[in-house]
């Protein structure tokens, strides 16, 4: 192993492609979610146990909070932002396991979150109201905005990946610090904040992404209505 880039540890290089501490803890944060979603879904009944229906109540509880926000995309939405919840909530977490840090602690991964997020947004839109109507929606109410609209997608999507990396890096610096001054004195009141504060910021992101994606369909319906208006 060797630091590569912002203290990154490079496992494995090979010329210019690196992959580091980060890439191969969301491989298998991301390779245990998908088998654990399998393990836990091949064998579903009408009578559930108690396994399963703890399973159904997460899924009912993030579709609830989905449609708070967007009633009428909930089930659309659903996959996007449950599966990016749960991998936030496990990715934040990873780090109070011995030896690992969070994923989402490096800038790269947040960046490729964010980034989703970013893609999700244009992807539901075009798919809500088709390509064109969703390119006009930046020219309302006047074409002198767009600049300022493409400015807002850029730097909302920046914005997303710096505070979730901020957030979980400071974190863990300040648990490390404060062992490291105080020894282990005080391990169970840092071990709760650092899972509170985990927990908060993958209800942030997550949030976040549902709420830009719904503002971007909200931003289509309103192109629409304008139109039959006016024909």
């Amino acid at each position: 192993m060797q630091g590569g880039a912002l203290g990154v540890t490079v496992v494995w290089q090979l010329g210019p492609v690196a992959i580091t501490e980060t890439v191969v803890t969301t491989w298998v944060i991301m390779a245990l979610l998908g088998l654990l979603s399998v393990l836990l879904t091949r064998r579903l009944t009408l009578r559930p146990g108690a396994l399963q229906t703890a399973v159904e109540g997460v899924v009912t509880a993030l579709e609830a909070a989905i449609a708070a926000v967007a009633p009428a995309q909930a089930r659309h939405m659903l996959p996007l932002v449950g599966t990016l919840w749960v991998f936030l909530v496990v990715a934040n977490l990873a780090g109070l396991i011995p030896g690992v840090h969070s994923p989402t602690g490096d800038l790269s991964a947040t960046a490729a979150l964010a980034l989703l997020v970013f893609l999700s947004v244009h992807w539901f839109g075009i798919r809500a109201q088709g390509l064109r109507a969703y390119l006009r929606h930046y020219l309302t109410p006047s074409p002198i905005l767009l600049p300022f609209h493409l400015i807002s997608e850029v730097t909302r999507t920046v914005a997303l990946a710096v505070r979730l990396f901020g957030n979980i890096m400071s974190l863990e610096m300040a648990a490390l610090l404060i062992l490291l001054v105080a020894g282990f004195l005080v391990p169970i009141p840092i071990l709760m904040l650092h899972i509170i504060e985990a927990l908060v910021q993958a209800y942030i992101f997550g949030m976040l992404a549902l709420i830009y994606i719904a503002g971007g369909l909200e931003a289509q319906q309103r192109t629409a209505d304008q139109d039959k208006e006016t024909t």
